[in-house]
């Protein structure tokens, strides 16, 4: 960090240490998991429906490649420690109309409905217009968001791995 630039913290008390920019980061990534929920939330009321945002992620998460998902598997994908946040939010959308559940063995498929289809089409029409496409014009470009996404799961991966650390002491 050059001496004319001054890191933007929250928490000053943690940039004193081995990793002073990581409280930056920290900083950074509370900005952007809070508005990137508060997007998916009035993203998806735009579409038509209110809903959590976890369950928006979990309608997506089904809703990708249209085959249906296990449960164990959705929350893999989303990183949802708590089964029952997750399990919660299927009823949601299950009563909604937008999943619907079966059995296949002892697994509980999840699969995304006609309207569940339908509302994914219309939260995408709303995220090409007023993000996709202002984003495409201003930038960052396609090579930067995918730098920036590499990171995030390299740290992510960290943070796990921090956890599970944690955990033991």
């Amino acid at each position: 960090m050059t001496e004319a630039r001054r890191a933007i913290v929250s928490s000053a008390h943690l940039a004193d240490g081995a990793a002073p920019a990581l409280s930056e980061l920290e900083f950074s990534l509370t900005l952007a998991a809070t508005s990137y929920q508060r997007w998916i939330a009035r993203c998806a009321a735009a579409a038509g429906i209110q809903l959590s945002p976890i369950e928006v992620l979990i309608l997506h998460t089904v809703r990708h490649r249209d085959r249906a998902k296990r449960l164990n598997d959705i929350t893999l994908v989303l990183d949802i420690e708590d089964t029952h946040l997750a399990t919660y939010a299927i009823r949601k959308l299950e009563k909604a109309g937008l999943i619907e559940t079966r059995r296949e063995g002892k697994e509980k498929l999840v699969a995304a409905t006609d309207a569940g289809r339908n509302f994914c089409e219309a939260y995408r029409a709303v995220r090409e217009r007023v993000l996709a496409t202002p984003l495409a014009a201003d930038g960052p470009g396609e090579e930067a968001l995918s730098e920036a996404a590499d990171l995030l799961r390299r740290v992510s991966g960290q943070y796990n791995q921090a956890a599970r650390a944690a955990a033991t002491l």
